[in-house]
């Protein structure tokens, strides 16, 4: 791990009410790292993930980009935040009004000023980078399969040149084929960018494929953080049970006390 992270989370904390569904994650990303967050649903993967976008607010901790608090951001100093960041969303997020290569050069034309007409060459130029020709621009995104929306999100996601970029259940509703297609494009296209990817998933295929480490939330805190290649031996129950789906282990004993 480089001594200066891409990405630092520290102490966060974040509740909903009486939830507490952080409680103190201490977290760093390295450059260029491929980092993916595992744990059951409900563990507050997707909220670690709008802290440190800035869609929420940590009641306690510090989050850093660069070095750089993105705590509080507001104005031109937000935007920029934003601009470094790329994201797949869950269920592609497409918008349904605008062909296919409007989605993808959204953030080129509304974040960065291009033009349409470049716009449009870099929307296409991205289509082949996921494997899609050139006539789907023209498409609306209810004519393409769940694995053509996903990799136009994808191509969104990657289109504005991120230096991070978030995958939030990438390969949800796919088929295992579609879904390990997904997760080849992930990884050549941030290795092709340099870019520090965080995927949070509990597909554990696409975490394998995906993960230089992998990270394990539950209860609020990384109970587990390593390289992927040692996740077999992590020696931690819950990360076993998780790992290879058991029904019996810590995990299913707390949900039965409940």
């Amino acid at each position: 791990m480089s001594n200066n992270p891409k990405i630092s989370l520290k102490g966060v904390k974040k509740a909903f009410g009486p939830k507490v569904v952080l409680d103190g994650v201490d977290l760093d990303v390295g450059k260029a790292e491929s980092l993916v967050i595992i744990g059951g649903s409900g563990t507050g993967k997707s909220v670690l993930l709008k802290c440190i976008l800035g869609l929420l607010t940590p009641d306690a901790g510090k989050i850093e980009v660069d070095g750089h608090s993105v705590l509080g951001l507001k104005g031109s100093a937000r935007t920029k935040h934003l601009e470094q960041i790329g994201m797949l969303f869950q269920g592609g997020a497409l918008f349904d009004s605008l062909p296919v290569w409007r989605n993808i050069a959204f953030g080129l034309i509304e974040g960065k000023g291009m033009a349409k007409a470049d716009a449009k060459e870099e929307a296409i130029e991205n289509l082949r980078r996921v494997g899609l020709s050139p006539d789907v621009a023209e498409l609306s995104p209810a004519e393409l399969s769940g694995g053509m929306q996903k990799r136009v999100s994808l191509a969104r996601a990657i289109a504005t040149k991120p230096d991070i970029i978030f995958f939030d259940e990438p390969t949800t509703g796919l088929d295992p084929i579609m879904a390990d297609v997904i997760n080849d494009l992930i990884v050549d296209r941030v290795k092709a960018l340099g870019a520090t990817g965080v995927t949070i998933t509990h597909d554990m295929a696409s975490a394998r494929k995906i993960a230089d480490h992998v990270a394990m939330l539950y209860k609020g805190k990384i109970i587990w953080h390593g390289p992927v290649a040692e996740i077999d031996q992590s020696g931690n129950d819950y990360v076993e049970q998780f790992i290879h789906g058991r029904a019996d282990g810590p995990i299913q004993m707390e949900l039965r006390q409940n």
